[in-house]
């Protein structure tokens, strides 16, 4: 046998590890974007849900967290193909007043997110290690400006692994507490994927989950963490199929994750509310109370771990997307530290006062909820572009989806008010 006869299978096998290490960069922004759909407000809202609904809602996170897959792809591709993000291209391709108002609305979004992240931290903060609501602030203040540092200097590999070991011990708190509450019901769970509604406080939970499963700040920030990382479909044309399933793949893992623990985070709701006979009503205190002596200290502990990983690492998260959220929509830059510090004043002020917390972090999701529409209008609106998107252009089918999940929530969003006030 000559070496002339080996050479065409040596030269496919080097071929094959490249193209592979090509695709491999765009695996782990959805992990970061995942830690968005487990945040504390997702931890308040859930457990709420589950303590005063039981198994009721469980159909509205499945069907939220399919709807944030088939987001988080599109925005994934639409920085992928464009080498922008979506409040870059909104800048570039939209007038001037229609972006100021896209960012007001989009500040409000994050202001919001920001708010339910910080107080989450905090009260796992107090719930650990006993500290004062204001020195809670301070130490959570400090840690989040210390992860922010972590991204700020490029190491964007280790933030997304510090992602993913955040979401796992989020998963495994959430999960250890399931295991040892009990009083779960197979086939309440099941029954709970039957779309239905019980009145105007399950919409309102309902809205809470929406908004704090399909989040409108993870989908800006998404496509803004894959706009340098790997091959660009315009250069890559022949490669775009591999480039869509790497893509799908981070998506579906990492948002397949966050969907796991908030369907978890339910059934502990229901859990501990059969648990109590009803006496529990979703207070994040009165939970971590509960656990500590209805069932034991391991689980106190594994429940305030839980709830202060979330909040630090979506801190971060959130801080990052209203960077690019300014300096998208409108070209400037406020610097990520100095961000930070403004947006957890209201925080810090809640904490301080005494506000209700947990009514506080449900609150704050049905305010994301309303940012919804608009981020998924504006994905469907340059991502049925082929102009814009190249190979990467959305299926016909993909925009019909996309357009009618979009208009679902927007339905809903403008439903809750009418509710809440009539």
């Amino acid at each position: 046998m000559t070496t002339d006869a080996l050479a065409p299978e040596a030269e496919a096998v080097p071929v094959a590890v490249r193209r592979r290490s090509r695709l491999t960069p765009m695996l782990g922004p959805a992990l970061v974007a995942a830690i968005a759909y487990v945040d504390p407000g997702n931890v308040a809202t859930n457990l709420t849900a589950g303590a005063t609904s039981g198994y009721l809602l469980v159909w509205v996170v499945v069907a939220a967290s399919l709807v944030a897959i088939l987001v988080q792809f599109q925005a994934a591709k639409l920085g992928l193909a464009t080498g922008q993000s979506l409040p870059r291209l909104c800048r570039a391709r939209l007038p001037r007043w229609g972006n100021r108002m896209l960012w007001l609305q989009a500040e409000v979004v994050v202001l919001a997110t920001d708010l339910a992240e910080f107080v989450g931290a905090a009260i796992g903060m107090h719930l650990l290690f006993g500290l004062p609501p204001t020195l809670s602030a301070v130490v959570t203040a400090v840690a989040s400006l210390l992860l922010l540092e972590l991204r700020r200097r490029g190491r964007t590999r280790r933030f997304e692994l510090m992602s993913a070991a955040a979401l796992l011990l989020i998963g495994t708190g959430i999960g250890y507490d399931l295991l040892v509450v009990g009083h779960q019901s197979t086939a309440g769970l099941a029954g709970g994927l039957v779309p239905r509604l019980d009145g105007a406080e399950s919409l309102v939970l309902a809205m809470g989950i929406v908004g704090a499963t399909v989040m409108p700040h993870a989908v800006y920030l998404h496509s803004a963490l894959v706009q340098d990382r790997g091959p660009k479909a315009a250069v890559a044309r022949a490669e775009h199929r591999q480039v869509r399933r790497a893509l799908r793949l981070d998506c579906v893992v990492g948002l397949g994750a966050a969907t796991l623990v908030n369907v978890s985070m339910i059934a502990l709701g229901a859990g501990l509310g059969a648990a109590t006979a009803g006496g529990w009503t979703g207070d994040l205190f009165e939970a971590h109370e509960h656990l500590a002596t209805q069932v034991g200290g391991a689980a106190a502990l594994a429940f305030a771990i839980a709830l202060l990983s979330s909040g630090l690492s979506s801190s971060g998260v959130g801080t990052l997307a209203g960077d690019v959220v300014m300096s998208g929509f409108l070209a400037r830059r406020v610097p990520v530290h100095l961000r930070r510090l403004v947006t957890m004043t209201p925080a810090v002020l809640a904490l301080v006062l005494g506000a209700p917390l947990t009514a506080l972090l449900i609150l704050s999701q049905v305010v994301i909820s309303l940012g919804v529409p608009v981020a998924l209008f504006l994905l469907v609106f340059f991502c049925r572009d082929r102009e814009v998107m190249g190979p990467l252009v959305n299926a016909p089918l993909t925009t019909r989806v996309a357009a009618v999940a979009g208009a679902v929530v927007a339905l809903l969003g403008l439903s809750l008010p009418v509710v809440l006030f009539l």
